[in-house]
């Protein structure tokens, strides 16, 4: 085995671009990828999970202890793939890295020049006996299953039965069973499909003409409470049907008909055509044109619970739509036209909804009458209210897990239950089964969304909540053979197939807390885990809309035990729940902490003495990772390294308001010596900066940029302040990680600034000579902080708003659409605390905070607080009339002394702030002032007024022009305010 003596590679060098760029785009609809095979949060990428285990199997060539025998293999095996190797140990660990860097690809995974390598390897560097990877908190399975890959043991754990499900197939169905496993799936599938398709044939019919429904488009509706009115309002966030380049399709309203709306099919010429949503922030607009009365908030809420949610359309005894959701439209498919088509709904189509209510209400009443204690046949266990915050439907009346889906829908995933039930197959079958059965619901919810875009259903996970949808997506199971259930047990066929390739290891799986001892002490050689992350995913609460349809379609199977109870086990889930109102829940920073320290302590008991661990974490807040890493520290380790590798995309969904991490940090520890000793303040503080400038400096050469730049250089800090047991002042006070933490967020700013700005700006709180203003260091901090990793800005947007944003009211989770670049307060707090910086002076000058996010006013929303109630046109015509008049008393004019011309053109009088002690407040125009002032006249087209200023700004001194460039280089590419200040900077003479 590797001496205890020995690091590990991933201790002391990683290639970061080179499976950054394998890792981020990997989860992107490939065919075969195991995480095809279920929905599960936050699941580590497997080239990154790949790379990062053999850098921990590995030990590193040029360490001293290395092993010969280890060394001599790797020249052996390398060259299969690396090519020739240099003579020197140094040049063995470059190419030992490289080929880490390039397995990290997806198209390698299973190559078998590449698993003969890799498991050489791993043999070489472990040649007496196997090495055991263990991972606690396994959810999705990422890291046993490329330990499998890698010819090692693997041992997966995990509280969720969900996540042991998905274990169990992974680890242990497939590599067991193979291609058995693909026959039999082919031949049950087929079974399931003609059984469930018998039963659903007369309620997902084909239209007349031969087309094919694919999805109906409904809208909840409420009644309009306007006197002599009442008419029906759908609730409908978009009238678009298609907005592709060259196919736009929209509904448009044509009049009133029994109270509802009546809407056609038409083609605008202009997106004007289209009529205006009914329903923003829970307003909802009567369509009415005789009305068009708003109902509030609170109106809405109460009449979608008595509806139950309002998923459901309604009909009077004989059969008349008299209530409830309507449809709006219906896309449809068939041989003779290409791509999608839409139609109208009929009477007809309302017709067999009704019919497939009153087959459910069969089902039902049957279940009643038996009155035998067995389950409901559709879920009933209610929704937890404790993380209501982000699965916020019962505050709209869906109380229970059934009511996410319409009564048809709820019909068709019974139908599938009961047939997956019921039909003779093995465990394993069974098993993969109800993993299909998983993705069918999720794409047959009354929380679907049609994305007019793309002209297809986003399923009901978007993002890690469940949020209200006003306008629904009602997916069709396609019966024939295009069936959805038989298209994903094909994709499971070549999951497993893929997996074949690769001749994986049979891996264990249990059931288990991470806190509680699961193996005996010094049984591993890798603790490899991938931790909750603090508040960010309700794992449990999530799991939960899968579970409740899983433990009704499981049949005498050996883990039905784990489907037993009413919901998923959440007392004992390492999380914190967001407070609310309505939530009983006392899972708080504490008690993560706790949990976190409990697990590490018995990881570090699993671990041999010549072991390595890794814990990957990409929390976007400090609170976060202060309580990861308290949790780390407390139970014995010691930080080794620290990686960031990009595993997300920033198109996603919840990457588009803040500075979302594109990377995942990824942590290497060892248990802390046990003669470790007492650290001295003074010393830790003294060899900080140079740690944290090395290491942004090598982050920044492998494009790591901004908020995942800062969190990756916790790790290198942490290893100077965990190598101690403790830490002590010179007066002997511990110092405990929180205050050790606020240094390293002083550290990495002010070497932020001093990159961006120049050193000045980072000594400027003890009064540095030529220093810029607080506000000139905070957007500059800001807008470093929004840099995206690939490079400067790739990917920090605008916050715009999204088409697919659920449309909650203020119970839901703050999803801002104003303009602005957004950071989490806490980011801000961190950086501008240490650094001298007043936020509250700032704010509704610079930023604006709500809701514990910060918003950098765009330049358009200072143009009144910067040259008042006159346009900045008028102050521009002021300027030309008299090519002496300076611009700058401008800026700010409702707070200074302004000139005669003012009170002429009929401006507001002059406001001065007087406090309590008699002194007068007026904020002086910054250098970011003119700057922004620049920007809007550069917007405004006023080049005389334009030159002026700049002219002015020049014989004032060189800030005005070194801090338009830094903020140009800091900028998003593309956004509007770079375009506007590189526009401007062209017109200052050479």
């Amino acid at each position: 085995m590797i001496p205890k003596e020995c690091k590990r590679l991933a201790e002391v060098d990683f290639p970061i671009a080179l499976v950054s760029k394998y890792s981020a785009g990997e989860n992107t609809g490939r065919l075969g990828h195991p995480h095809t095979l279920h929905k599960w949060w936050a699941r580590r990428p497997l080239g990154a999970c790949r790379a990062m285990l053999m850098a921990l199997l590995l030990p590193d060539p040029c360490d001293p202890n290395c092993p010969g025998e280890f060394k001599s293999k790797a020249r052996e095996l390398l060259p299969r793939i690396q090519g020739k190797i240099g003579k020197e140990n140094i040049d063995l660990r470059k190419k030992l890295l490289e080929f880490i860097g390039y397995y990290a690809n997806w198209e390698f995974a299973s190559d078998q020049k590449y698993l003969e390598v890799s498991r050489g390897l791993v043999k070489a560097a472990h040649p007496t006996e196997t090495p055991l990877v263990v991972d606690p908190f396994a959810g999705g399975g990422s890291i046993p299953l490329e330990a499998s890959r890698l010819g090692c043991e693997s041992y997966a754990s995990d509280l969720n039965p969900v996540a042991n499900l998905v274990l169990k197939v992974l680890l242990e169905d497939i590599p067991r069973y193979g291609q058995d496993l693909v026959d039999e799936l082919q031949v049950i599938g087929n079974l399931i499909k003609e059984k469930a398709e018998i039963e659903l044939a007369n309620y997902y019919p084909l239209d007349p003409d031969g087309s094919m429904p694919i999805a109906y488009l409904w809208a909840r509706t409420v009644k309009c409470e306007a006197p002599n009115c009442g008419s029906y309002i759908p609730l409908v966030r978009s009238f678009w049907l298609s907005k592709k380049a060259k196919k736009k399709i929209a509904l448009r309203f044509i009049g009133m008909k029994n109270r509802y709306p009546q809407f056609e099919i038409f083609v605008p010429n202009s997106d004007k055509e289209v009529p205006p949503n009914t329903i923003a922030n829970a307003k909802a607009k009567c369509m009415n044109p005789n009305c068009e009365a708003v109902l509030t908030p609170d109106r809405v809420r109460s009449q979608l619970k008595s509806q139950r949610g309002g998923a459901n359309p309604r009909f009077d005894d004989g059969g008349e739509l008299c209530g409830g959701a309507i449809l709006l439209a219906i896309v449809t498919t068939n041989n003779e036209n290409a791509g999608r088509q839409y139609r109208l709904p009929t009477s007809c189509d309302y017709k067999i909804v009704n019919e497939a209510q009153q087959q459910l209400e069969k089902i039902l009443k049957s279940w009643e009458i038996k009155n035998n204690n067995s389950e409901c046949p559709i879920p009933n266990e209610l929704i937890s209210l404790n993380e209501i915050r982000r699965i916020s439907v019962p505050l709209y009346g869906a109380t229970t897990w059934g009511d996410l889906y319409t009564m048809r829908q709820n019909l068709l995933l019974y139908s599938y239950t009961q047939a997956i039930k019921n039909i003779d197959m093995s465990e394993a079958c069974s098993r993969l089964c109800s993993l299909a059965l998983d993705r069918l619901l999720i794409i047959s919810s009354s929380h679907c969304r049609w994305k007019s875009s793309g002209e297809s259903i986003v399923d009901m996970f978007g993002r890690h909540d469940i949020g209200m949808v006003w306008d629904f997506a009602e997916s069709s199971p396609r019966i024939g053979k295009d069936n959805s259930f038989t298209i994903w047990l094909n994709k499971y066929c070549q999951v497993i197939q893929e997996c074949m390739k690769a001749k994986l290891s049979v891996g264990q799986c249990i059931q288990h807390d991470a806190t509680k001892q699961y193996l005996p002490d010094e049984s591993a050689q890798i603790w490899f885990t991938d931790p909750p992350y603090y508040d960010s995913i309700p794992y449990a609460h999530l799991a939960d809309c899968f579970y409740v349809w899983i433990k009704r379609s499981l049949n005498h199977n050996s883990i039905s035990h784990m489907f037993s109870t009413a919901l998923t086990p959440k007392d004992a889930e390492c999380v914190v729940d967001r407070p609310h109102r309505l939530s009983s829940s006392t899972k708080d920073k504490n008690f993560f902490e706790t949990k976190i320290s409990d697990a590490a302590l018995v990881g570090q008991k699993t671990l041999s003495k010549s072991g390595c661990g890794s814990i990957v974490f990409a929390h976007k807040t400090t609170e976060g990772w202060e309580s990861l890493l308290t949790g780390i520290v407390d139970g014995g380790w010691h930080i080794s390294a620290s990686w960031p590798i990009a595993t997300e995309l920033h198109t996603r969904l919840n990457a588009r308001d803040t500075a979302s991490l594109a990377t995942s940090v990824h942590l290497v520890c060892r248990p802390r010596s046990d003669d470790a000793g007492v650290g001295e303040w003074g010393e830790v503080l003294s060899e900080l900066p140079t740690k944290v400038g090395d290491w942004m400096e090598r982050l920044q050469d492998e494009g790591v940029r901004g908020a995942d730049l800062v969190f990756a250089c916790i790790g290198p800090a942490l290893e100077i302040f965990s190598r101690y047991s403790r830490v002590e002042t010179a007066e002997g006070e511990e110092v405990k990680l929180g205050a050790y933490l606020e240094k390293v967020w002083e550290v990495v700013g002010r070497s932020a600034l001093e990159q961006v700005l120049g050193t000045d700006e980072a000594r400027a709180r003890n009064g540095a000579a030529g220093a810029l203003e607080e506000d000139a260091r905070l957007t500059a901090l800001f807008l470093w902080t929004m840099q995206a990793t690939g490079g400067p800005g790739d990917s920090a947007e605008s916050s715009n708003g999204d088409d697919g944003d659920s449309d909650d009211d203020d119970e839901a989770p703050a999803r801002g659409k104003a303009k602005g670049f957004s950071l989490i307060y806490d980011v801000v707090r961190r950086f501008a605390q240490p650094l001298g910086i007043d936020l509250t002076r700032w704010e509704n000058r610079i930023i604006k905070t709500e809701k514990g996010v910060v918003r950098l006013l765009p330049i358009e929303e200072r143009s009144q607080q910067l040259f008042g109630q006159d346009s900045v046109r008028t102050v521009a015509d002021w300027v030309e009339e008299d090519p002496s008049h300076n611009i700058q008393p401008f800026l700010f004019p409702e707070m200074a002394m302004e000139p005669k011309k003012k009170a002429k053109r009929g401006r507001k009088q002059t406001t001065i702030e007087i406090d309590e002690s008699g002194i007068q407040h007026k904020p002086e125009a910054t250098t970011l002032d003119r700057i922004h002032a620049a920007m809007l006249l550069q917007s405004g087209g006023q080049a005389n007024a334009l030159r002026n200023l700049i002219k002015s700004e020049q014989q004032r001194g060189p800030d005005f022009l070194r801090l338009a460039n830094a903020l140009s280089a800091l900028y998003p590419k593309e956004c509007e305010e770079k375009r506007l200040l590189d526009a401007m900077l062209l017109a200052v003479p050479r």
